[in-house]
């Protein structure tokens, strides 16, 4: 895959995916911790990507900056009206990333195939979360396994957080892999974690904001 067809992804995930990671025209469907979501954002925008995030309210953009993100090139729309599916399509266009959260709604198949047509003209990479959409090409979980320990130093904050993350898409089959989250001097580091069975799906648990 060409490298200016991919978007790129934090290293320890890029392992997972078959292309090293997000591609141009595609569709993935996130569910779980959204530190992986934010680090994806962090990493497309600190590439010089512009991303737009749809009907997320609760957005951590503190954690995106920590972990390199280029908050200029961030686009907002917490509140996207009745329609989000709609406001997603047409951001694609002058898009590298769009992040729509569905609220829990349910996407017909017809339109799903015409949202992916548009992305895949336009040549943007579009995640959906919370919410059902058939057909995407990958499919990403992500939960927290546990947490590193904290130290005076860091003043009551967190060290590190471990992620579980599984990716599963039509040209391949589930992967998964245990990914930690370190606190660096200068922000946060993305290293892989203890090797995770194959067979194994994230546990659900509360997600990390």
């Amino acid at each position: 895959m060409p490298v200016d067809r991919l978007l790129p992804v934090p290293e320890p995930l890029a392992r997972l995916l078959p292309d090293g990671g997000l591609v141009r025209g595609s569709v993935v469907s996130f569910s779980g911790a959204m530190s992986l979501l934010i680090g994806v954002l962090a990493s497309a925008t600190a590439a010089g990507g512009h991303a737009a995030v749809v009907g997320h309210r609760r957005l951590g953009l503190l954690a995106a900056a920590e972990m390199g993100a280029e908050l200029s090139r961030i686009a907002l729309i917490p509140e996207p009206g009745p329609d989000p599916v709609e406001v997603a399509a047409v951001l694609l266009d002058g898009m590298d990333l769009v992040v729509l959260g569905l609220g829990g709604a349910v996407v017909p198949p017809a339109r799903t195939r015409a949202v992916v047509a548009r992305a895949r003209s336009k040549g943007a990479a579009l995640m959906v979360t919370d919410g059902r959409w058939d057909g995407a090409h990958v499919r990403l979980e992500a939960a927290v396994h546990g947490y590193r320990g904290l130290s005076a130093s860091a003043r009551g904050r967190l060290c590190g957080t471990g992620l579980s993350v599984r990716a599963q898409g039509r040209a391949f089959q589930p992967r998964v892999a245990r990914i930690d989250l370190c606190a660096g001097r200068t922000g946060v580091e993305w290293r892989p974690g203890e090797p995770a069975r194959v067979g194994s799906v994230p546990r659900p648990v509360e997600v990390a904001r």
